[in-house]
């Protein structure tokens, strides 16, 4: 193997460590979200509540299973691929299903933030918190460090590869 091959390999050793040790902490807390929302199914005042409501929940369920899936899913790629040399397409695959779970749980806490705020402020208000969180988690999850990518690379030529 020449050294650039073991230096690649390498890299992609290293990226694929960083993502499951990314994964591992969103994964955490997507999933305790997820307990979260199916126990609040099982309540007295839940009974009690509205279509808005129950859709409202119904979709942040929904959502936090599908961050459950992708930000599982490259741990089951690794599994599968196991010695099959396709490291690569389980970095590349894996970043990109980190990136669809990223976005699906920040639907899931902003479905979480709109339906606690429903609960203690009524609907107009929740709205409007509601927003607000999707605002924060978009702003600083996605458009920040896109912004911060696209000027790195208007400015210092990064090595993108080289990203986990």
């Amino acid at each position: 193997m020449s050294e650039a091959e073991e230096s690649h390999q390498r890299r992609l050793a290293r990226n694929m460590n960083e993502l499951m040790q990314e994964l591992r902490v969103a994964q955490a807390g997507v999933q305790i979200l997820f307990g979260f929302l199916l126990s609040i199914a099982f309540t007295d005042k839940y009974a009690s509540t509205g279509d808005y409501v129950r859709v409202t929940h119904l979709v942040t369920v929904l959502c936090a299973a599908v961050a459950v899936a992708f930000f599982t899913a490259p741990a089951a790629w690794h599994r599968v691929l196991f010695r099959q040399g396709r490291r690569e397409d389980v970095v590349r695959w894996g970043n990109r299903f980190a990136l669809t779970g990223l976005v699906f749980l920040a639907l899931a806490m902003t479905g979480t933030v709109l339906l606690m705020a429903e609960v203690i402020l009524g609907l107009w208000a929740s709205v409007a918190v509601g927003s607000l969180a999707f605002l924060i988690f978009t702003g600083i999850w996605f458009a920040w460090p896109f912004a911060s990518s696209e000027r790195a690379h208007d400015g210092e030529g990064a090595d993108s590869e080289d990203d986990g």
